[in-house]
């Protein structure tokens, strides 16, 4: 019913750029909250950003003032803009979006994951 596709990800030195994108195709209705998981080796998904229907967007502290979420409605597209790379911040990362179907149904889908890696 519903598809999330990843792109993006890539391998970049410390202090680079990239720009991950999501897009949702399928039997939607409507979109409501998007956001931005990652997992590092060993470690458990955490939230890196979202911005729900109203543009508001939150950040872990661990990116703010280097990541950006965006939206673009009409492309049923989130994107994140990483800059100033660490190599802390590689890992796995996912996109999440909540969306109400056609069939009038609410849930969270999970994109499937783009690899980001940082190098010193």
């Amino acid at each position: 019913q519903v598809q999330l596709v990843e792109s993006g990800g890539g391998l970049v030195q410390a202090g680079g750029s990239l720009r991950l994108s999501c897009a949702a195709s399928g039997s939607i209705f409507s979109i409501n909250a998007m956001a931005w998981y990652r997992q590092a080796p060993g470690k458990q998904r955490e939230l890196v950003a979202s911005i729900n229907s109203g543009d508001s967007r939150n950040y872990a502290d661990s990116v703010k003032g280097r990541f950006t979420i965006s939206r673009d409605n009409a492309k049923n597209t989130v994107y994140l803009q990483m800059n100033s790379l660490k190599p802390e911040d590689t890992a796995v990362y996912y996109c999440n979006v909540r969306i109400t179907t056609t069939f009038f149904s609410t849930n969270d889908y999970w994109g499937q994951g783009t690899q980001v890696t940082v190098s010193t």
